[in-house]
């Protein structure tokens, strides 16, 4: 009688034994959703860390959860056309800017850098030009000696009959004063580049000292050179010496105020080259 009781008893209790599978099966699907939902994600350290840990987790640090690479597990997992993608998409737009690559990024942050060089080195002429025009003013030279400041550097005008006789090419002795004042402030720090030119008018010239007004006009920016160079304050390799003649003038030489404009001698200080990255 009691071996029957217990074969039914027996009989009646439920096998549950499927239950730890089953639970293992629904982990894993678990497991499986959080690694979809972090995988939307573009933080890539966070992901890999994640992927590590259930690695490591479930199957040791390998098998099918292995990462790879997170753009590899993006093109596998979320298509381009899933609202993800396209707030991705957005994403990396935001960080480069529209329309606009790292590289032109980089380029506009030269721009600008040359840019501010480029007023600064403006503003330092500037300084350079009032000085110079104050000396002008306080020597009452203003008919003689002009200033101006140009796209090639600052120029400083001194007409012809400042510093020479005519028709000839030496510094006269009374006006080499000028000429000392002058190479003090040219002095700069860092130093410049400085050009002297000289110019003649139309007229043309024939003489025992030149045949024509290109060697006068050389000849009257060498000398003047060597006399601004006897000022042991400037470099004489920032300097240089050109000759025009005639076919550089400022004004019509239709006039005789106009070819007295024309006879000059220019001393170009120009700006400081700007160097690229």
């Amino acid at each position: 009688m009691s071996r029957r009781r217990k074969r039914k008893h027996e009989e009646d209790h439920v096998d549950e034994s499927w239950l730890l599978p089953y639970s293992d099966l629904l982990t894993l699907l678990l497991a499986l959703f959080i690694v979809l939902f972090a995988m939307s994600s573009v933080d890539a350290q966070k992901f890999k860390n994640l992927s590590r840990a259930f690695n490591e987790a479930f199957v040791g640090g390998t098998g099918v959860m292995e990462f790879q690479s997170l753009q590899e597990s993006e093109e596998a997992v979320q298509p381009s056309n899933t609202p993800a993608a396209k707030s991705t998409e957005k994403t990396n737009e935001v960080e480069t800017a529209p329309n606009q690559s790292p590289a032109s990024s980089q380029s506009l942050t030269s721009e600008q850098k040359e840019q501010t060089i480029r007023e600064a080195d403006q503003e330092e002429l500037q300084q350079i030009q009032s000085k110079i025009n104050a000396y002008i003013k306080k020597k009452n030279l203003t008919n003689q000696l002009q200033t101006s400041l140009t796209e090639e550097g600052l120029l400083i005008s001194i007409r012809d009959n400042v510093l020479f006789d005519s028709g000839r090419a030496q510094v006269r002795s009374e006006d080499t004063k000028i000429a000392n004042d002058i190479s003090e402030l040219l002095v700069i720090d860092p130093p410049r580049n400085i050009i002297i030119s000289g110019h003649t008018d139309n007229v043309p010239i024939r003489n025992a000292g030149f045949e024509s007004n290109w060697e006068l006009s050389v000849m009257r920016a060498v000398n003047f050179m060597k006399v601004i160079l006897k000022n042991d304050k400037l470099n004489p390799s920032m300097f240089s010496a050109k000759g025009f003649g005639e076919f550089k003038p400022v004004t019509s030489n239709n006039t005789a105020e106009g070819q007295a404009k024309n006879r000059r001698v220019e001393i170009l200080i120009t700006p400081r080259t700007i160097k690229q990255p």
